[in-house]
């Protein structure tokens, strides 16, 4: 088992990689405040998962809740929301009750935000069973629900008490997934650690084949980097650099996901899209050359991600970027890079060079 620490003082906490995990109760009873959680999965990873985790606890006196939900990125809303508020309270969980997250970065972030306001505030525990919310939407405290006119618009941040990442559930994801959720992978290389972004090109072919260890690696090296950024800047709140540099390709990439429609591209394959606008961005600005620009597609595509977006149109586009938490006093702050792992928050990019990278990403 490998393990890190996200310090962030008296809401600290582990996190804990490894395979076979979910069957260690040990692991999950100290951070407990009394002998009871409310398990929230859905009905893809409940089947799977459940009972394994449900049952080890129960043998050691804990009661447990379960709540399972339509699964789905079209099901991160209000209804889904309630659903748990619902269970909640017809179980007559008080504020002791343990917010458990089985599932992916849809489950983490409902039953997050669900743990961030019911009663005020109750303990939560994420145990993540994508790759995608292994490495990033564990780890950190964003919670939230999706809205109409944007990704993620309505949320808190909220701690969990532990992250505990078993690799075995990788072995059911399917395949998009995987390769989607290499995306999120792929990004921490990109912003901050370009030896990490060599580590990946020589071993994606194992990556992709599952190797154990190869992945456990990737989970831990990912995790490393995000936990240093968000101690430093928990609620991102820097001005300039800090946590929004977590979303390279993101402001893009949401462009995407809000605008097909939630679930039509996975979040990861919307990122990979938006990453390709980012760097030609970049590229267009100086700041990168065509050959690193090529690197990256390179290993997008060996990563079976796509390298360009769906053609919504650039006033489409700009559209909903506008609608992005990170616009400020109605300027769009976009992650950019200034080299390879030197990203950059900018807001002075030319409006026809981001129209430019747009549209030279893009196809019908």
């Amino acid at each position: 088992m490998r393990s890190l620490k996200l310090s962030l003082g008296e809401h600290s906490y582990p996190i804990l990689i490894g395979g076979g995990l979910l069957a260690r109760a040990d692991l999950i009873l100290p951070f407990l405040r009394t002998p009871r959680i409310a398990l929230v999965s859905n009905t893809t990873v409940a089947p799977l998962y459940m009972e394994p985790l449900a049952g080890g606890l129960e043998k050691v006196g804990v009661g447990v809740t379960p709540i399972v939900l339509p699964d789905g990125e079209t099901h991160k809303n209000w209804e889904s929301l309630n659903l748990i508020y619902d269970a909640l309270l017809a179980a007559r969980c008080d504020r002791s009750t343990t917010v458990v997250a089985l599932g992916g970065g849809v489950i983490g972030d409902l039953a997050g935000f669900a743990a961030a306001t019911y009663q005020r505030g109750v303990p939560f525990i994420q145990i993540p069973t994508t790759l995608l919310s292994q490495v990033d939407s564990s780890v950190g405290g964003k919670t939230g629900i999706n809205h109409p006119r944007g990704k993620n618009m309505v949320g808190a941040f909220w701690q969990p008490k532990l992250v505990l990442a078993d690799t075995d559930t990788l072995r059911t994801l399917p395949a998009r997934e995987l390769s989607a959720c290499l995306a999120e992978v792929i990004k921490y290389g990109l912003i901050r650690d370009p030896p990490f972004l060599e580590w990946l090109e020589t071993n994606m072919d194992g990556l992709l084949a599952r190797d154990g260890d190869l992945l456990a690696q990737a989970i831990e090296r990912s995790c490393a980097n995000k936990a240093e950024v968000v101690a430093a800047d928990e609620f991102e709140t820097a001005k300039e650099g800090g946590r929004a540099l977590l979303n390279l390709g993101h402001t893009f990439g949401h462009a995407i996901e809000t605008g097909m429609g939630y679930g039509q591209w996975l979040h990861g394959e919307a990122v990979a899209a938006g990453t390709m606008m980012a760097v030609e961005l970049s590229r267009r600005l100086g700041w990168l050359s065509a050959a690193e620009v090529g690197r990256v597609r390179t290993l997008m595509l060996r990563a079976g991600l796509p390298v360009t977006g769906p053609e919504l149109g650039v006033a489409r586009y700009l559209e909903l970027m506008s609608h992005d938490k990170k616009v400020i006093a109605g300027r769009l702050r976009l992650i950019l890079l200034k080299g390879m792992g030197q990203a950059v928050t900018y807001a002075d990019a030319p409006g026809a060079d981001i129209a430019a990278a747009i549209e030279s990403c893009c196809r019908a």
